[in-house]
């Protein structure tokens, strides 16, 4: 049987989007402002601009797809081990179900009988629920959460890469300075959305972070 996202996997699949493009973002304008203070060169920049982009991109899904994949084989492992406690202590893995209910206020009469109930219809299915608050079957996909890092680094990182060699050369600093502020703003504003975060604050910080990487490297520019 194919096996459908849940809703978690799809929400944890779009935060690691924003977060890539946050990074996209921050990385690809921190290398511009470096060389763009060396060099009015727009070619160099360009490909200054292009080829970390290009790294960020894959470095960004590269690493998502190892943590995934490393919190899927942690899942796996979960299942694998209440599957053998079921056969072997099944009576420990029905009092920490009925002790899960009595925690939460239920009668110890009612609780015993909500566990009875359960795990003599679907013992794995709710033990691994009540102990690792997973929905069995539901592991999340590490290569939706790589090519969605991928994907959104690279529309984070066009954003400076854009303003900073398609401006006239008078309007580039402004318009890459703009475009990051707009662009982290919008970056903020979907993290605080999908995670239920206090938005104004979001894109405050986001804000706060963009603008003192942009003044990190346009110094450490100069400074070489």
């Amino acid at each position: 049987m194919k096996k459908t996202s849940s809703m978690s996997e799809r929400l944890n699949t779009l935060r690691a989007g924003v977060l890539g493009s946050n990074d996209g973002i921050l990385t690809v304008v921190g290398v511009l402002f470096s060389v763009a203070v060396a060099t009015t060169d727009q070619f160099t920049i360009f490909i200054a601009g292009l080829s970390d982009l290009l790294a960020c991109a894959f470095s960004m899904a590269a690493g998502e797809y190892a943590s995934v994949s490393t919190q899927k084989d942690a899942e796996k492992a979960a299942v694998a081990k209440e599957k053998q406690l079921l056969k072997t202590d099944f009576s420990s893995e029905l009092a920490t179900v009925k002790m899960f209910y009595i925690e939460r206020g239920v009668s110890e009469q009612t609780a015993t009988l909500i566990a009875q109930d359960l795990m003599s219809k679907k013992p794995l299915e709710t033990i691994i629920s009540i102990k690792y608050n997973l929905d069995l079957g539901q592991y999340m996909d590490p290569w939706n959460a790589a090519l969605s890092s991928l994907v959104s680094a690279s529309i984070g990182g066009i954003f400076p890469l854009a303003a900073m060699t398609l401006s006239p050369v008078q309007y580039q600093w402004p318009a890459t300075i703009f475009a990051v502020c707009v662009s982290v703003a919008l970056t903020g504003y979907l993290s605080a959305k999908l995670g239920n975060g206090m938005v104004k604050t979001a894109i405050l910080r986001n804000l706060i972070v963009g603008i003192i990487t942009m003044i990190i490297h346009y110094t450490v520019g100069i400074m070489l």
